[in-house]
């Protein structure tokens, strides 16, 4: 199998035994975000994420991943059944996460490295007791760093999830309601504004 150098192992099993009497500690999940130098999130409805059909739409026709990747479309359900699944939860945040990239080679690896952060957020939230807790990439998986094309062939079911784009989620409009800054970018070399999103319940 060939995965990222960063592991990180997510407690999705029958062996862990999740206290669901505690109380919701809010502050405590925004620990978890710190302490993987996640500084710049918001809470926010999961009503307020919005979803546009022309979002896989541009998945399909421009994006050069589209049936190439195990968490990508066509690998993930209708658009209306990923909506219905977000708004399925109670609590959610988006994460802010901005870079500037020279080197185009390099965006794999910068994935990788942030989507592997984020996925120990999952887990010390999941932990905490929010047996639910589900957290969508801000980029495609890259967890590996050869992906299979579908979803039953993917080598690393546990740690794979999909991108906020791939569940047909507008980030810009779901950005701009919330205050952040996004914008088409001309040049490689500016900076990004990237965006995840964490579903807590």
């Amino acid at each position: 199998m060939n995965v990222g150098t960063e592991h990180c192992s997510v407690p999705i099993c029958s062996t862990i035994q999740l206290d669901s009497t505690l109380p919701f500690d809010k502050s405590s999940v925004e620990q978890a975000l710190r302490d993987q130098k996640f500084n710049d999130f918001k809470w926010l409805s999961p009503q307020d994420i919005i979803f546009g059909h022309w979002v896989r739409f541009k998945c399909m026709f421009g994006c050069e991943s589209y049936n190439t990747k195990a968490s990508c479309p066509p690998n993930l359900p209708p658009v209306e059944e990923c909506r219905s699944f977000v708004y399925d939860y109670e609590k959610a945040l988006i994460i802010h996460i901005t870079a500037s990239l020279d080197d185009p080679k390099t965006r794999g690896r910068w994935s990788r490295k942030i989507n592997n952060k984020l996925l120990k957020v999952e887990r010390e939230v999941f932990l905490q007791g929010n047996r639910k807790t589900f957290v969508l990439f801000m980029d495609e998986c890259q967890i590996c760093q050869e992906c299979a094309v579908v979803r039953t062939d993917c080598k690393n079911k546990k740690l794979s999830r999909p991108s906020v784009e791939g569940l047909g989620i507008d980030v810009y409009e779901t950005a701009h309601r919330q205050g952040y800054s996004i914008e088409v970018l001309k040049n490689y070399s500016d900076t990004m504004n990237r965006y995840a999103i964490l579903l807590v319940e």
